[in-house]
C-alpha cells in the first residue's frame, strides 16, 4: 500500500487530471446518459471504475494498468489511424489500419511506462500473450475474415507494442547516460586519487632525500665516535630505503595520473633552497629579475630530490628565469644509495608538455643536468 500513495501533491493532482481526462473519454465512448441511462449506468460506470483503479495503480505499476484497461483496448476496428484498399486480396475495400479509440492514448501511455520503468522482461511478454489472445477473440467473433486479423495485427502493434518498445528504448539510454555519469565521477575521483599520490610522492620523498643528505653529512663529520658514524649511515640507509617503499606504494598511482596537470607544490624557489642547505646540500641560486614560472617550483624540486638521491655531497646549482629553469649536480661524494625509478621525471615531463615547454634530462659532465624551457606568453 505504500508504493500507492503518492509522494506529493504534484503527483495527486496529475493523476486525478489524468483520472478525469480518461473518464471524458470513457464516457465518450459508452452510451448517452439522456437517452440511454440505464446503459450508461451498466456500461459507462463500471468502466470508470475499471479506469479509476488503473490510475490508483499505474503508477507503480504500469503493467497492471495496461491489464486493467484491456476492456477498453482498440477492439471496435471502426475508426483507425489509416484506411487502406485492399480489393485485390478481399472483397472489403475500407480496412482499418491501426484502429483508434478515445481511450487509445492512455494505453499506449501505460504500455510506455511498463517499458520505461520494468527491466523485467517475462512480465510484458506474458502480458503481451493476454492481450494478442483478447484479439484473437475479438477477431474471431466477428467473423474471423482478412481484414479484421489486419486490423487487429495493426492495433496491437501500434497501441501496445510499439509504445512498449520505446519505453524500452529509453529506459536503455537513461541507463547508459547514468553509466557514463558513474564512470566520469569514478574517474575523477581516480584522477584526485592519483593527484594525491602525486603530491605525497613529491613532497615526502624530497623531504626523505633532505634526511638522507643531513645523515650523509654526518658520517663524513669529524670528531664523532664510530658508534656515531654508524648511526648516522643506517639513518642514511633507513631514510634511502623508506623512499624507495614510497616509490612502490605511490608509484603506480603516479603513473596511472601522470597525464592530469597539477598545481605547483606550495613552495617558492627561495624556501626550496634555503631549506636544502639547511640540510647540508651545498648549493647556489641564481634568480633572475622578472616573474617566476609556474612550474619553478616543481622543477626545483625534483631536481634537488634526484641531486640528494643519486649524488650524495655533490655541489648543486639552481638557475631561474622567466622561461627556463635549470638544476646541475657535480658529481657524487658518497655512494648514492637510491635506484632509479624515473616516476619523477616522467611526471614532471608530462607537466611541462602541458604546459606548452620541452623537458632535458641527462649526464652534463661528471654530473646531472635538469632543465626546462617554457614558451615566452603572447
Amino acid at each position: 500500500m505504500k508504493r500507492l500513495r503518492r509522494e506529493n501533491r504534484r503527483e495527486v493532482v496529475y493523476d486525478v487530471l489524468l483520472f478525469v481526462a480518461l473518464g471524458v473519454c470513457v464516457a465518450a465512448m459508452g452510451p448517452d446518459p439522456f437517452r440511454d441511462p440505464a446503459g450508461f449506468g451498466t456500461v459507462t460506470v463500471p468502466r470508470w471504475g475499471l479506469a479509476a483503479v488503473a490510475v490508483l495503480v499505474g503508477r507503480p505499476y504500469p503493467l497492471a494498468a495496461l491489464v486493467l484497461l484491456l476492456p477498453l483496448g482498440p477492439w471496435r476496428f471502426s475508426e483507425g489511424f489509416a484506411t487502406v484498399d485492399l480489393s485485390w486480396l478481399l472483397p472489403r475495400r475500407n480496412v482499418k489500419i491501426l484502429p483508434l479509440l478515445a481511450t487509445s492514448p492512455f494505453i499506449a501511455w501505460y504500455a510506455y511506462l511498463t517499458g520505461r520503468r520494468m527491466a523485467r522482461g517475462w512480465p510484458a511478454l506474458l502480458a503481451f500473450c493476454v492481450i494478442s489472445l483478447v484479439g484473437v477473440v475479438v477477431v474471431l467473433s466477428k467473423g474471423g475474415d482478412l481484414a479484421l486479423w489486419v486490423s487487429m495485427t495493426t492495433a496491437v502493434a501500434g497501441t501496445y507494442l510499439v509504445p512498449y518498445l520505446f519505453g524500452v528504448l529509453r529506459r536503455k539510454l537513461l541507463q547508459q547516460r547514468r553509466q557514463a555519469r558513474l564512470s566520469a565521477e569514478a574517474q575523477a575521483r581516480m584522477r584526485e586519487r592519483a593527484r594525491i599520490a602525486r603530491e605525497m610522492h613529491d613532497s615526502l620523498g624530497h623531504d626523505l632525500a633532505l634526511i638522507a643528505v643531513r645523515a650523509a653529512g654526518l658520517e663524513l663529520a669529524h670528531g664523532l665516535a664510530s658508534a656515531q658514524v654508524k648511526a648516522a649511515g643506517e639513518l642514511r640507509l633507513a631514510a634511502a630505503d623508506a623512499t624507495e617503499r614510497l616509490r612502490q606504494i605511490i608509484g603506480l598511482l603516479r603513473e596511472d595520473g601522470d597525464a592530469a596537470p597539477l598545481s605547483p607544490v606550495g613552495e617558492d624557489v627561495s624556501e626550496l633552497v634555503r631549506r636544502a642547505a639547511g640540510s647540508g646540500m651545498s648549493i647556489s641560486l641564481d634568480l633572475a629579475p622578472g616573474p617566476v614560472p609556474g612550474l619553478a617550483g616543481a622543477v626545483v624540486q625534483e631536481g634537488l630530490t634526484n641531486a640528494a638521491k643519486h649524488a650524495p655531497g655533490a655541489e648543486v646549482s639552481v638557475s631561474v628565469g622567466p622561461h627556463e629553469v635549470l638544476v646541475r649536480n657535480g658529481p657524487p661524494r658518497s655512494r648514492p644509495t637510491a635506484r632509479t625509478g624515473g616516476l619523477g621525471l616522467a611526471g614532471l615531463r608530462e607537466r611541462v608538455r602541458l604546459a606548452g615547454g620541452t623537458l632535458s634530462a641527462g649526464p652534463a659532465g661528471d654530473g646531472f643536468e635538469l632543465v626546462v624551457s617554457l614558451p615566452r606568453e603572447g
